[in-house]
Formats: structure tokens, C-alpha cells, sequence
């Protein structure tokens, strides 16, 4: 499965390696397709590649951050 989402990041987070441990705790490819972020929030454009169990764990982890999610396009194959 491939997803195109975006992230809106709290300032907080600002020194976590959120998107790195998506790579590191879940079997997923993650590329950055555009991101920016300053001290007080940060977004970010992702495509994540991988089983869909796998992005749901994802999920499950990035809303436990904080972080909101915005699914903008899905391939399923």
C-alpha cells in the first residue's frame, strides 16, 4: 500500500526524531516529499510505502504524539 499524507506537527515535538522512527519501529519506506518547521509547529508532506497494518501502527503512534493526520491520495497496490 502507498499513501500520500501531511502532518501538522506541535512545537514540542521539535527535537523528537518522529520521522526517522517511523523508519526505525515500523517496516515502512517513508519519503519526505516537502516539510518545514520552526519552534513553535512544523508540517510535513509524506509518501509511506508499506503494509497497511503497518501504517495503521504508524498512525496509531503519530496520534499519540500529537500529531494530525491528513490522508491526501491512497494506492492500494
Amino acid at each position: 500500500m502507498q499513501i500520500a499524507i501531511g502532518l501538522a506537527f506541535p512545537g514540542e515535538l521539535q527535537d523528537d526524531a518522529v520521522i526517522c522512527n517511523l523508519c526505525k519501529n515500523f517496516d515502512l519506506k517513508v519519503i519526505i516529499i516537502e516539510a518545514s518547521f520552526s519552534m513553535s509547529s512544523g508540517w510535513a508532506i509524506l509518501r509511506i510505502e508499506g503494509e497497511e497494518n503497518e501504517i495503521e501502527r504508524a498512525f496509531e503512534y503519530l496520534n499519540g504524539k500529537g500529531i494530525r493526520i491528513e490522508k491526501i491520495q491512497t494506492n492500494n497496490n
